[in-house]
């Protein structure tokens, strides 16, 4: 939650393993790198801002993607009748930025949705979610790549990026390029999408959706925004934005951030004095810190930051080695996760080539990115969706209910509290069982255009923990069937 970056490593990504409990808030910003190694995630480069132009600057470098050492599915999927695509778009209203991508065509139809997957961070690649959680693919140990089957290119037309500018394989020659703001951000993918849909027309009409974790849980609202106001304004090709989805996400800070101490004395984290004493001197100074913020920049904002990061730290001082991300595990070691392999992966000359990724560095994680985002950090990105549910955009947000550092509570809170046309209507509505093969994987609350919901068995990563419930999730609610049981919802889409 609002921690849910706070490590920088939005897990769903990927906030991973930022919110290593440390004497002070400040800690944290200048440990980033130790962090990083915490996650056996070993980056040469801390931001790709390079020094030498590319010889391809001014255009779109795209290539079909062939990834070598991928083992045979079962099921007979063949990559020879899909289309696999990795590169560089330019950023058209940037300095110098290009942003790296994958394509996986859907594995049911091209007709599919479009989906695009943010990762968080802020500063995290887009490969942590590939390989991790909801590709096409998995990394075997042997460095062989393994059909994932429940990748959500199985329903839908699927898109990664590295983004903001510097995370991945995502670069720039002009430092100018790194992003503060979410106003940067969501222009640079608005440019992006332009970029992508001028070269790939025959998707242009298909549903588009955006989803993401974590930190996305700011960069969703944002791009959402921004995609609508492009289209209203018909500023480029139209769009075809249907819906947005957070999954375990940091939106409303200011809500989010007060319900950490909820979360933690309900799941027997803390215990009730503790609860007292942080409500009592950090849960308030928080709350001053949040308002400063809304009135002044840069400085209150950064600020903010570590005066309220001091309620996390807090809570994680009573706990003994305690996963954050899913609280019913013990990190092992220094380690909660381990994407090194990912790693390994990208740095084979063969999977280098494929990607024609050339010699530009991966960054997994960036700390400059995430530094530069401090001032975001503490925003409230909720402002900006009532008008877009007004216009029937629809909104998911789901978490996992083991997660602590962006936890199912403290979203459910901002989401109830969101003032919009059906908000009693919401708040009323009563929450009916998510079924997936006739077993209940979650809670779902919905009314019109928004949907909570609350996935049994998960933590930060759902669809890592949980990717069938995950992929029935995507499917169901990208057509319209989310509220649906599993029968239903397959009777009722054969109908139409």
């Amino acid at each position: 939650m609002g921690h849910c970056n706070r490590c920088f490593f939005t897990l769903c990504p990927l906030l991973l393993l930022l919110l290593l409990p440390s004497s002070s808030g400040t800690d944290l910003l200048f440990d980033f790198p130790a962090k990083i190694r915490d996650l056996n995630l070993f980056p040469s480069e801390d931001v790709n801002i390079v020094r030498h132009p590319n010889c391809h600057a001014n255009k779109l470098v795209e290539k079909p993607l062939r990834f070598p050492n991928l083992l045979p599915t079962q099921s007979g999927v063949s990559l020879d009748n899909l289309a696999h695509s990795a590169g560089y778009y330019p950023i058209s209203h940037s300095n110098a930025a290009r942003m790296f991508y994958f394509f996986f065509e859907s594995r049911n139809s091209k007709k599919d949705p479009v989906v695009i997957w943010l990762t968080g961070g802020p500063g995290c690649s887009s490969e942590l979610a590939v390989f991790y959680e909801n590709g096409p693919f998995k990394i075997a140990d042997n460095m062989s790549l393994v059909w994932n089957d429940y990748g959500w290119d199985k329903v839908s037309n699927l898109l990664y990026v590295d983004q903001p500018t510097g995370t991945g394989f995502s670069y720039s020659t002009d430092k100018r390029d790194i992003r503060h703001d979410e106003e940067g951000v969501s222009n640079d993918l608005y440019d992006f999408l332009q970029a992508f849909f001028a070269e790939h027309p025959e998707y242009a009409e298909n549903d588009f959706f955006i989803t993401g974790e974590s930190y996305a849980g700011h960069y969703i609202p944002a791009f959402a925004a921004r995609v609508h106001r492009g289209n209203k304004a018909k500023e480029g090709i139209h769009i075809n934005l249907k819906g947005f989805a957070i999954g375990n996400g940091l939106t409303d800070p200011a809500i989010q951030y007060k319900a950490y101490t909820d979360y933690a004395l309900d799941m027997g984290i803390i215990q009730k004095t503790d609860y007292d004493r942080i409500n009592k001197l950090m849960v308030p100074a928080c709350e001053l810190a949040i308002k400063l913020c809304g009135t002044d920049g840069t400085i209150a904002c950064t600020a903010s930051y570590f005066v309220c990061n001091t309620i996390f730290n807090s809570i994680l001082s009573h706990t003994d080695n305690i996963n954050y991300y899913d609280i019913r595990k013990k990190c092992e070691g220094s380690l909660c996760y381990d994407f090194s392999n990912m790693e390994k992966f990208l740095s084979i000359k063969s999977v280098r080539d494929a990607l024609g990724v050339g010699d530009i560095a991966f960054v997994s994680c960036s700390s400059t990115v995430y530094q530069a985002m401090l001032v975001d950090w503490m925003r409230n990105l909720e402002v900006g969706i009532p008008g877009l549910l007004e216009d029937g955009i629809n909104m998911l947000v789901y978490a996992g209910e083991y997660d602590l550092i962006c936890n199912w509570l403290g979203n459910s809170k901002w989401v109830h509290a969101m003032e919009w046309s059906g908000q009693k209507e919401f708040v009323s509505s009563p929450e009916v069982p998510f079924t997936v093969d006739d077993s209940e994987a979650g809670l779902l609350k919905t009314y019109g255009p928004l949907s909570f919901l609350k996935v049994h068995d998960a933590g930060h990563m759902v669809p890592m923990d949980q990717p069938k419930a995950a992929l029935e999730m995507l499917k169901r609610w990208t057509q319209g069937t989310l509220s649906e049981s599993g029968d239903d919802a397959e009777k009722l889409v054969a109908e139409m």
